[in-house]
């Protein structure tokens, strides 16, 4: 426990997206010296322990989607003790489509630190993959599943320049592109699978053409989605087809 004059810290922590190198020194530092560790999947994070020989925290247990209310209010009573709690999510940043914004927002409200350690996160490494315009750029998360909500949330960002970054389930991934194109018309896009991975692949070109590039494409996890903004200089009037 920390000296009670102390305010206690909620570290959010940034893990790797795919390979294992993608941590920092100072996060498996962190992680090893920790008594409390809140993560998204309690068996995934044991793996990175397992990899980095880093001693299992006195206190794991999961937050996630599912029991955010309970264990942020876990979380939050920790802090209140003095001790020093890590958030993990699966992959990359928690609170960037993960579980964490919440908690992070209590933690703030009821006046204790906030610390985030940088490390892997998805958004920008397929940004910089796609060779898409870089000077601006909006992050979307996932969109809807179902089409015409999908088309309505892709086309609020029609006219505007920046480059859009999306998450998508590979099983979606085609009905995402089309969907795109009909909102946005035929911009050139990038899809990117399995980042950081030995396998990893990105399939570049415009959107009325991905999908017949990514046939026999199969891959587990998300994938992330760049579109380019709208810009003539990258968008392909139908009639040039």
């Amino acid at each position: 426990m920390q000296d009670s004059n102390d305010t206690a810290r909620l570290i959010v922590v940034a893990t790797p997206i795919g390979n294992l190198e993608d941590i920092s020194p100072r996060a498996v530092r962190v992680l090893g010296e920790v008594s409390v560790l809140a993560c998204e999947d309690t068996r995934k994070t044991r793996r990175l322990l397992q990899h980095y020989e880093i001693p299992k925290p006195a206190t794991v247990f999961s937050y996630h989607e599912h029991n955010e209310e309970a264990s942020g209010k876990r979380i939050l009573g920790l802090l209140n003790e003095g001790l020093d709690v890590a958030l993990v999510s699966d992959g990359g940043y928690p609170g960037i489509s993960d579980p964490g914004y919440r908690i992070v927002n209590g933690a703030i409200d009821s006046g204790y630190r906030i610390e985030v350690l940088p490390g892997a996160s998805a958004p920008p490494m397929a940004l910089l993959l796609s060779g898409l315009p870089t000077s601006s750029y909006t992050f979307l998360g996932f969109a809807p599943r179902k089409t015409g909500a999908r088309q309505r949330f892709l086309a609020a960002d029609g006219d505007r320049p920046h480059t859009l970054i999306l998450f998508e389930s590979p099983y979606r991934v085609a009905a995402l592109l089309r969907d795109a194109l009909v909102a946005l018309g035929d911009r050139k896009a990038a899809v990117c699978y399995e980042m950081t991975k030995k396998c990893e692949r990105v399939h570049r070109g415009y959107l009325a053409d991905l999908p017949g590039l990514m046939e026999g494409t199969s891959t587990k996890g998300e994938v992330t989605v760049v579109i380019a903004g709208n810009n003539p200089k990258l968008r392909r009037d139908r009639a040039d087809d």
